[in-house]
């Protein structure tokens, strides 16, 4: 499957035989901001995620500086949207599947 998000690895340390402490950053600011991707491998876990995506509810939200770019370019990459751009008064959303059973929210917030 093609990397449609674009980050890129910047740690990644076993963490036992199944997990791993592994950050990520984007490859236009390595030295930005790192997002930890926690290990799954707890039991309360995947019935957390499973709820928050029954729900609607997005995991984690990024702030973009326009939703509807960001959706189009995230869409021609083949990122699948749950929820395509909403306007809510000043803020823009949309919500996709980042494919490992989490939703996340892309806003513009108003300046």
């Amino acid at each position: 499957m093609p990397d449609t998000s674009g980050p890129e690895e910047k740690y990644d340390v076993p963490l036992g035989k199944k997990d791993r402490w592994l950050t990520v950053v984007s490859p236009d600011e390595p030295g930005g901001t790192e997002l930890l991707l926690e290990p799954a491998g707890d039991p309360v876990v995947k019935p957390y995620r499973d709820a928050l995506v029954k729900d609607g509810i997005p995991l984690a939200q990024f702030a973009v500086e326009a939703v509807q770019a960001e959706y189009a370019r995230l869409h021609g990459l083949g990122v699948r949207f749950a929820q395509e751009p909403l306007e809510m008064g000043p803020v823009t959303t949309a919500v996709f599947d980042d494919t490992c059973g989490n939703l996340i929210q892309i806003a513009t917030q108003p300046r």
